[in-house]
């Protein structure tokens, strides 16, 4: 009942910062590069773009830590690495972090791609020491004038402690304007003493 809970906040939490005046004309979104993959997030030494921005940060912002960590000597080769304190530092209860475009972005601006011609999200994750719980990982959910078209989700997931690639199926999804590239949110009751989690090659297929 508790993580049903969760999810019903997470929900409100999205709608809530999206309001906007509802009389707001919707802008296009940007038309993807060619190519077959597109990408949230890539490891430095790809030299790919990164086209979304980890900037919505919900819940207990206090208890979350972002860095790009290195993952061997060798130059270029990162990984997102988030950390949960699960202090409960707002009294939320839970943390989570959206990958937007533009950056700050709950719908009341013009923004995001039309991400249209891809079928799936696809991902790596783990964790520092394994069996950490996230609700959700999800793409899309933002509302407003120039909120997200559709939205898709996967969880909730328990990490391993070696990377695991997940899919988020897009199949029939409305992608004509993508404003959240990428989400995850966990909830403090699942993970008393907090997580690190790595984050890895995040990209539209």
């Amino acid at each position: 009942m508790k993580r049903y809970r969760l999810g019903v906040i997470c929900s409100i939490f999205f709608a809530a910062v999206g309001l906007v005046r509802a009389e707001a004309p919707a802008a296009a979104p940007a038309p993807v590069p060619p190519g077959k993959v597109f990408y949230v997030y890539a490891p430095k030494s790809t030299k790919e773009v990164n086209h979304y921005t980890p900037s919505g940060w919900m819940g207990d912002v206090g208890d979350l830590r972002y860095e790009e960590a290195h993952l061997s000597t060798k130059a270029g080769d990162t990984a997102i690495k988030i950390s949960y304190s699960a202090k409960g530092t707002k009294g939320a209860g839970w943390a989570g972090i959206y990958w937007q475009n533009p950056n700050n972005n709950w719908g009341a601006r013009a923004g995001g791609y039309n991400l249209s011609k891809f079928k799936k999200l696809i991902f790596q994750a783990r964790s520092a020491k394994g069996g950490e719980r996230i609700n959700e990982f999800k793409m899309g959910g933002i509302s407003g004038a120039f909120g997200d078209t559709d939205s898709a989700v996967i969880g909730p997931i328990q990490l391993t402690k070696d990377w695991k690639t997940y899919t988020i199926d897009l199949a029939g999804k409305d992608l004509s304007r993508i404003i959240g590239g990428f989400c995850f949110s966990a909830a403090r009751e699942d993970n008393p003493d907090g997580f690190t989690l790595f984050l890895n090659n995040i990209r539209y297929e």
